[in-house]
C-alpha cells in the first residue's frame, strides 16, 4: 500500500494532525507501532484500575491464578496454558490486582504485535497502522482482553501460529516448520478450540493453489512432529488422568437438541458480522470513492492472502458444524481471536492509494472512542459502587480480608485450605494475606462433597453468600462432622473513594487444626455422594 500525498498536502492544516502524521511517518523507522502499543497499555491499564476501584478481579481471572500455583501437564477443566502464564507472571509481578490488568493489557498488546507481524509482510506504512486502529475498533482486544483466561490466552497464540504457518507454507524451511507445529500446539494448551485453528490450517494448505508442492515437501511433517513433540507430555496427561476437560466441556456446553444447536450456530455467524460491523464501516467509508476497485482487488488475492483467506473462511464456518454435529452452545466470543485475519486481508488486498487524510480520521476516532472510555471510568466505578456485579466482585476481597481476620481469632497456625462458594474460595486464596489453597480438587468442582479427613485435619474454612442455599445446605451436611466446627455470619459493603456502597451477607465456617479426626483416608472432596450437584456456569 502506498500514500497519497495529494490530497494530504491540500487538505491538511489542523495542528492536531500533525503529530499524527508524525507518527504515521514513524511506522517504517520501527518506533511507531511499539509507541502506539505502549499507548496502548497505558490507557486501558489506567481505565481498570479506575473502573473497577471497587471492584475486585473478575472470578475467572483468580481461578487462573489458581489453576497456576502447583505446576501441572493438564487440568481437568482447561488445559495448562493459562495456569502456566499466570504463574510465570507473578514470579516476577505481586499478587495484586493490577499487576492482573497489566498481564491482561499486555497479553493484548503481544496479540496486536503479532498480528503485525504477519500485516508487514502484505503492506508498509499506512496500511500497517490501519490494520490495528481497526483492531481496536473490535472488542477482542479491550473488554474481552481484561479477563485473562482461557479465551483470552488465545489472543496472542492464534496470530504467532497463523504467522509461523504463513512462513513455513511460504518457505518450506525446517525452522518456520517446527516453529508452525510447535505455536499451534502452544495454542491447543491453551484451549481446544484451538483444533479449529489448526484444522484450518489443513484447509488453506489443500484448498491453496500450491498445496502439491507444500505437501511433497518436508514441510507439514516436520511440524506434525513438532506439534506433537510439544503436546506429549500433555497428551500423556491425558492418557493417565482420562478425558476430564472434555467430560467438562460436554457438560458444560452439552445437551442441546437440534433446533437449538442450530439456533445456536445461527447466532455465533450473526456474533461474527456484528464485531466485525464496526471495523467494516469504518473501512468502507475510508475508500469510499474507491469501492469499486476494492471489489476487484480482494478478488485477485495473492498466494499468502489467499492462504490466509481460508484460514478465516475454515476457522469460521467449522465451529458451528462442529457444534451442531454434538448438539452444544457456541458462543461467537470464542472465535474473536481470528477476525484479525478479516481486517488484514481486507486492508492488505487494496492496490490503490489510501488518503492519508483519512488514516489520520481513523486515528482520531479511535482516540475519541479510547477517551471517552477513560473519562467514562470513574462514573462506571460509582455505578457499580450501588448497582453490584452479577459475579459479586465489589465483595471478593473485603470477605477475604475478613475470613483471614476470623481465621486468626480463633488459632495461631496459618490459614492453609478454603473451600465453599468458587468465588469467594478463590478470592479468598487470591487476597488473603496467608494465600490459602483452593481444596476442591477440580475434578470434583461441580459437585458438593465432604473435604477428605486429611485436609479437615490440617485446619480447613469454606464461605457461602447467605443467598446461596445450596452452599448453605451443604455447610449443613459439613457441620455433622466429628469436629469443632465454628459457623458465623457477617456483612460485607463494597466503598468507593469514602462512599458507602451496597452490601452483601457471607456465611464462614471454620474447622481449626487438629480439632477433627484423623480418619480413613476418603476418596475426596466432591465425590461422596450427598444428593446435590454443582451447576456447571
Amino acid at each position: 500500500m502506498t500514500l497519497d500525498a495529494a490530497p494530504v498536502a491540500a487538505r491538511a492544516g489542523s495542528r492536531w494532525r500533525r503529530p499524527v502524521e508524525l507518527w504515521l511517518n514513524g511506522i517504517e523507522r520501527g518506533w511507531a507501532i511499539p509507541a502506539l502499543l505502549i499507548g496502548f497499555v497505558a490507557i486501558w491499564m489506567a481505565y481498570l484500575v479506575v473502573a473497577y476501584w471497587g471492584g475486585d478481579l473478575h472470578p475467572d481471572v483468580l481461578e487462573t491464578w489458581t489453576v497456576g500455583r502447583q505446576f501441572a501437564w493438564g487440568n481437568p477443566k482447561h488445559p495448562p496454558l493459562m495456569g502456566w502464564m499466570a504463574a510465570i507472571w507473578t514470579s516476577v509481578f505481586p499478587v495484586t490486582d493490577w499487576s492482573f490488568y497489566l498481564l491482561a493489557m499486555v497479553n493484548s498488546a503481544l496479540a496486536m504485535w503479532c498480528v503485525d507481524l504477519i500485516s508487514r509482510r502484505f503492506v508498509r506504512g499506512d496500511g500497517r497502522a490501519i490494520i490495528l486502529l481497526l483492531l481496536l475498533l473490535l472488542p477482542a482486544y479491550q473488554f474481552h482482553a481484561q479477563r485473562f483466561n482461557a479465551n483470552t490466552v488465545l489472543l496472542a497464540t492464534w496470530p504467532l501460529a497463523t504467522y509461523c504457518f504463513l512462513r513455513s507454507f511460504e518457505s518450506r524451511t525446517f525452522l518456520w516448520s517446527i516453529a508452525a507445529g510447535a505455536v499451534a500446539a502452544l495454542a491447543m494448551l491453551g484451549k481446544y478450540y484451538s483444533v479449529f485453528l489448526i484444522a484450518g490450517f489443513a484447509v488453506a494448505a489443500i484448498a491453496h493453489p500450491q498445496r502439491r508442492d507444500y505437501f511433497r515437501s518436508p514441510a507439514p511433517w516436520v511440524s506434525a512432529l513438532a506439534g506433537l513433540a510439544v503436546l506429549g507430555p500433555h497428551l500423556w496427561w491425558l492418557a493417565t488422568n482420562g478425558s476430564q476437560p472434555f467430560e467438562y466441556a460436554m457438560k458444560a456446553h452439552g445437551g442441546y437438541s437440534f433446533t437449538s444447536a442450530l439456533q445456536e450456530a445461527g447466532w455465533f455467524l450473526s456474533g461474527i458480522a456484528a464485531y466485525l460491523l464496526l471495523p467494516a464501516f469504518a473501512w468502507l467509508l475510508m475508500i469510499r470513492s474507491n469501492l469499486r476497485n476494492f471489489v476487484s482487488d480482494i478478488v485477485r488475492l495473492n498466494s499468502g492472502q489467499l492462504l490466509l483467506f481460508w484460514i478465516f473462511v475454515a476457522t469460521t464456518l467449522l465451529p458451528p458444524i462442529v457444534s451442531v454435529a454434538l448438539r452444544t452452545d457456541l458462543p461467537s466470543l470464542w472465535n474473536l481471536q481470528i477476525l484479525f485475519l478479516a481486517i488484514v486481508i481486507a486492508v492488505s488486498s487494496v492496490k490503490f492509494a489510501v488518503d492519508r487524510f483519512d488514516s489520520v480520521n481513523l486515528f482520531a476516532g479511535v482516540s475519541l472512542i479510547l477517551l471517552v472510555c477513560l473519562v467514562g471510568s470513574p462514573f462506571h466505578a460509582l455505578y457499580r459502587n450501588t448497582h453490584p456485579y452479577d459475579m459479586r466482585r465489589n465483595f471478593l476481597s473485603a470477605a477475604a480480608h475478613e475470613m483471614t481476620r476470623r481465621w486468626h481469632q480463633e488459632t495461631s497456625e496459618p490459614f492453609t485450605s478454603v473451600s465453599g462458594d468458587d468465588r469467594l474460595a478463590f478470592a479468598t486464596a487470591f487476597y488473603s494475606q496467608d494465600h490459602p489453597f483452593y481444596r476442591r480438587p477440580f475434578q470434583f468442582q461441580y459437585t458438593w462433597g465432604i473435604p477428605r479427613p486429611a485436609t479437615l485435619q490440617k485446619g480447613w474454612a469454606a464461605l457461602c453468600f447467605t443467598a446461596d442455599l445450596d452452599c448453605l445446605g451443604w455447610m449443613d451436611r459439613v457441620a455433622k462432622i466429628p469436629a469443632k466446627v465454628i459457623r458465623s455470619e457477617f456483612t460485607v459493603q463494597s466503598t468507593l473513594w469514602g462512599r458507602p456502597g451496597v452490601t452483601t451477607t457471607v456465611a464462614a465456617m471454620i474447622v481449626p487444626p487438629g480439632t477433627a479426626p484423623a480418619g480413613a483416608p476418603s476418596k475426596g472432596e466432591g465425590i461422596e455422594d450427598f444428593g446435590a450437584s454443582r451447576r456447571v456456569p
